[in-house]
């Protein structure tokens, strides 16, 4: 099955990583606390997307709604990400949007 996700599983990998980097660049930002939302949501964006890929590695049969819970998580970290000018949280906000559409597509 691991194979068959192989496309599914970059996808969620490229999200954890720029989630997770736009978390630290977050953090180094001047005005910290006006991006706590964003922090929190690349927080739990990176989490949501691991635990995708930990059960389509496992060919679980939650995948569909994982990812459907999923798609909504990134689609709210890329709504927050938008809002800030930094281009960590621009480039977040778009692969969050890519990460969403595939999620959108194992949903369905």
């Amino acid at each position: 099955m691991h194979r068959i996700y192989a496309n599914e599983l970059e996808t969620l990998r490229d999200c954890v990583e720029t989630c997770n980097y736009c978390l630290e660049s977050c953090l180094e930002e001047h005005d910290v606390k006006m991006m706590v939302d964003c922090i929190r949501l690349d927080r739990e964006c990176a989490a949501i997307c691991s635990f995708l890929a930990e059960a389509m590695t496992r060919d679980s049969a939650f995948v569909p709604e994982l990812a459907r819970a999923c798609a909504v998580v990134c689609k709210a970290c890329a709504q927050e990400c938008e809002k800030h000018k930094h281009a960590h949280c621009q480039e977040c906000a778009r692969v969050c949007v890519e990460c969403a559409s595939m999620c959108d597509r194992l949903a369905a």
